[in-house]
């Protein structure tokens, strides 16, 4: 009995082509056809796929032109982040009223604790009947592994999809994960991958025979975190889902202004620091609001529910739209402030559908660049205004 009790129960639940599945919804002739969400022009790139143009080999972040090459047939949609965020909210307050301890970790991914409900309910049943609860609910399908940890429960979820379920049973984890490829495995990239691979690395069964030494010296921290994980351990904890966790920055003046441009500029300046922690976090938000004291220490705020991102482009027009709302006293300014909250995990940048695969590279490219010298070497020319004018 004190065995059992020491068992952990990890779930970890993921929505089958969420965007696709949201857009068939909105128009069931799109069910069972080959569909693609993204930007309209061929210079955009793919946000979301069906299964139906996958076996073409079309995938998300794929030149919108290439893909339409290798499956000419399929259809595109312009993708409708407002849908997608209230799903995704949807199905958030159905699993967090469902179950004891919750993790979003991402806009359409959740983790959840059931250790001890096996004593009461039992996880397998208790887990079919939250997919079917949350179909039924949404209209989304929903795909889910149970297993004794994260890295277990996430990595068999893909064999459930779609629509379905699988179970990994205590004991059992290092010997489900042996077979397969190394990709298969969280945390493991291209460059590492490759890497692996030149040393006959392809199987993590094979992986998890490499000494740790060894795996240390050929990958530092994270190889001593991929040998521990290939032999099916991943003590992670679930880390409760919070809505009110919140990032900000908030600058007082030293001289009050009501110059306008300088103003503008300190909105950019904020939002899209603010905005490059987000994406360095692996985080996005759904909410933005911008907070404004006058001169006379009158202070007022207002935020805006918003789908969500980590775009800085979407962010700051955001921000500004709020601040233009808010800023009716035409009296001087004190202090301004800028505060994303909603906050989940994910680095998905949903509401990118008209970006170009070069305007998308921009972004990577700024953001390695803030990584390797700080986030203040590369900005927007408009967050560097002159001093402010009385």
């Amino acid at each position: 009995m004190e065995e059992q009790l020491d068992k952990r129960f990890v779930a970890h639940l993921d929505l089958d082509t969420f965007f696709v599945s949201v857009e068939r919804l909105k128009n069931t002739a799109f069910i069972g056809k080959p569909l693609i969400v993204g930007g309209l022009s061929d210079r955009a790139v793919v946000s979301a796929c069906s299964y139906e143009t996958r076996q073409f080999g079309v995938h998300s972040a794929m030149p919108m032109k290439l893909a339409l090459r290798l499956c000419p047939q399929a259809i595109v949609v312009r993708g409708d982040y407002d849908s997608y965020s209230y799903y995704s909210r949807l199905v958030t307050d159905v699993v967090k009223d469902t179950v004891p301890v919750m993790e979003k970790a991402s806009i359409d991914e959740f983790y959840v604790d059931l250790t001890g409900v096996d004593r009461f309910f039992g996880c397998s049943q208790f887990m079919v009947e939250l997919k079917d609860k949350i179909t039924k609910e949404s209209g989304l399908p929903i795909s889910y592994a149970l297993a004794s940890n994260k890295l277990i429960s996430k990595v068999a979820t893909e064999d459930a999809k779609p629509d379905g379920r699988k179970e990994v049973a205590h004991g059992l984890e290092k010997l489900y994960l042996a077979p397969l490829p190394i990709k298969r495995m969280p945390g493991i990239g291209e460059k590492t991958s490759s890497l692996l691979q030149q040393m006959g690395v392809r199987t993590i069964k094979v992986l998890s025979e490499i000494p740790v030494p060894m795996m240390h010296n050929l990958l530092g921290k994270n190889g001593i975190d991929l040998s521990r994980k290939a032999n099916g351990i991943d003590p992670s904890p679930i880390v409760p889902y919070s809505e009110q966790k919140s990032i900000g920055t908030e600058e007082t003046f030293q001289q009050d202004t009501i110059d306008m441009q300088f103003l503008n500029s300190e909105i950019v300046r904020m939002t899209e620091k603010l905005a490059f922690q987000l994406r360095q976090s692996k985080r996005l938000t759904g909410c933005v609001t911008v907070k404004l004291r006058y001169a006379n220490f009158d202070t007022v705020s207002k935020q805006m529910v918003i789908s969500y991102t980590s775009s800085d482009a979407v962010l700051i027009r955001k921000a500004k739209e709020l601040f233009a709302k808010l800023y009716d006293k035409r009296m001087l300014v004190r202090l301004i402030g800028v505060r994303f909250s909603h906050l989940v995990q994910g680095a998905l940048q949903i509401n990118l559908f008209e970006d170009t695969e070069e305007a998308v590279r921009l972004y990577q490219a700024m953001d390695d660049m803030r990584n390797r010298f700080g986030d203040e070497i590369v900005k927007r020319a408009i967050s560097i205004p002159a001093l402010p004018r009385r």
